[in-house]
């Protein structure tokens, strides 16, 4: 695979076009052609060797070594293109406070010392407002340096300032480390499904061991981090309804008592994600979607970077309360346009299953096989990306859709599999998984006998399969199997049920997944 091929490959048309602008500014003549000619071949639809690429950059006598420094000059003018793409989109960013900097140095050097200092006192007052303790780092060290000047401000002060902002930075690199840790951990417990340790104790130790208790009532970066972590526990225990007023309540108070600030953007759509998220998890979806509307306000009022960075999220997230609103049509509409800008390989699978589910629910079967098939990744694969449960609904759902497209042998290998998956990783009984053993078991009797479901037995078993959790905490895709399950035995259109289901204000007997 050609690493710089896959990274220009992520830039849009508009992106594309500016790059190709931007070479051009650079070189003149025949470089600036020949770096042109490789941006565009690493762009052709065709992934060409490096054999190929050689003969149609020189023609009459391939030479390898000006090839390789073609690639290496192709690949400094993307570097400095991303700076100043950077610099442009996002007037706050670290790269502005840089710039400072290295003027600053630059002045300084050249025996310019007043202006020197003028410009210092620009990158630490920027560095300030944007909450770079970082660089604020750098530049009261440089400051120390230069105290000497007449232009310098008080030794005593700058030394007092560096103080304050090395207590913020270590906080801030306190909050990483604990983030980072749960989130290792979080990870491998995925990895082993509900069957992973709890992370109750492991949160309040990690947070005890670097002091952040209360160190995210203050700024909305660490609360955001903090959050985060939470968030994490949530996820692991399914405490949806405890979580949503708790994230709601904290991100309402740093508003009303601080505000967010430009320098905050990404921490504050970060926070309106997580409530939008967790408004879904617990059913209520039209305030879901409105927390989406305003994260999107908020993302296309800032730099570019975080809004396509945060676009697939928000968009997985906009079709999936869609899909509980009665407007299916446009979940799939939505996730069909995503698919056709570049994704990271999780948000590849997360669309792509997303959109199988979205079609099944219309009762397009056979898109909804395509949307799974272009999957493309084996099991062992997305396991090891996504986590064990990801791969038990992926295979869930396509044993549904062949059943639907009457392949019922195709449907049965697939539950065999996933019952060996089951017992093998979870033991006989299928440990935490045993509701979807004997949910299995009802499946298989309807592919032995579709008019089973007309049987009271039947029903009586499949309307009191062992619960894990209560359905207000349920996955919301676990319940969608159920879902099927008490479509067939109604004689229901199953989307009709689903949204029956998942609005339901009673307790009904729920699949855990």
């Amino acid at each position: 695979m050609d690493d710089l091929r896959t990274t220009l490959s992520t830039f849009t048309p508009d992106d594309r076009k500016e790059f190709g602008r931007f070479i051009q500014r650079q070189r003149r003549k025949q470089k600036g052609r020949m770096d042109s000619h490789l941006f565009e071949l690493l762009l052709h639809q065709k992934e060409y060797t490096t054999e190929e690429l050689l003969a149609r950059l020189y023609p009459e006598e391939p030479n390898a070594v000006a090839y390789y420094a073609l690639r290496k000059r192709l690949m400094r003018h993307l570097t400095d293109y991303l700076l100043l793409r950077q610099r442009q989109q996002d007037p706050t960013a670290a790269s502005s406070v840089r710039g400072l900097l290295t003027l600053a140095q630059y002045l300084f050097e050249a025996g310019i010392p007043r202006l020197a200092w003028s410009t210092l006192r620009k990158a630490e007052k920027l560095a300030c407002q944007n909450e770079q303790y970082e660089l604020l780092n750098t530049v009261y060290n440089l400051q120390i340096t230069q105290a000497g000047s007449k232009y310098a401000d008080d030794l005593n002060d700058i030394i007092r300032r560096r103080h304050l902002n090395k207590k913020a930075a270590d906080e801030e690199e306190r909050a990483n480390i604990a983030d980072s840790l749960i989130r290792q951990r979080l990870r491998a417990a995925r990895v082993k499904g509900r069957a992973g340790e709890s992370f109750d104790g492991i949160l309040q130790e990690v947070l005890r061991e670097y002091d952040l208790q209360e160190a995210f009532a203050r700024r909305p970066a660490l609360l955001y981090r903090l959050m985060s972590i939470a968030r994490s526990a949530m996820l692991v225990r399914r405490d949806f309804l405890s979580f949503a007023p708790f994230v709601m309540r904290c991100y309402h108070l740093m508003e009303k008592r601080h505000g967010f600030l430009p320098a905050h953007r990404e921490a504050q759509t970060g926070l309106l994600y997580m409530i939008a998220h967790a408004l879904y998890r617990t059913r209520r979806f039209r305030e879901s979607v409105e927390y989406v509307e305003r994260l999107r306000i908020l993302l296309e009022d800032g730099p570019r970077t975080l809004a396509a960075a945060m676009r697939p999220r928000y968009t997985f997230l906009l079709a999936a309360n869609y899909a509980f609103l009665r407007r299916n049509a446009e979940s799939i509409r939505l996730l069909e346009e995503v698919l056709r800008t570049p994704l990271s390989p999780r948000d590849q699978l997360t669309a792509r299953l997303g959109l199988g589910f979205h079609y099944f629910a219309e009762g397009q079967f056979q898109k909804a096989n395509q949307a799974v098939i272009a999957i493309g990744r084996s099991d062992h694969w997305c396991e090891q990306e996504m986590g064990v449960e990801w791969v038990v609904n992926r295979n869930m759902g396509e044993m549904l859709i062949q059943l639907e497209l009457g392949n019922p042998d195709l449907a049965l290998n697939r539950l065999r599999a996933i019952e060996r998956l089951m017992r093998e990783r979870f033991g006989a009984d299928g440990g935490g998984y045993a509701t979807v053993l004997c949910y299995l078991g009802l499946v298989k009797e309807i592919l032995d006998d579709p008019t089973v479901v007309q049987n009271a037995d039947f029903v009586q078993r499949a309307t009191s399969l062992p619960s894990f959790v209560s359905l207000e905490q349920e996955d919301l895709q676990a319940l969608s199997f159920y879902g099927w399950l008490h479509a067939r035995i109604e004689g229901r259109p199953y989307y009709e049920v689903l949204v029956q289901l998942a609005g339901a204000t009673e307790i009904v007997p729920e699949l855990s997944l």
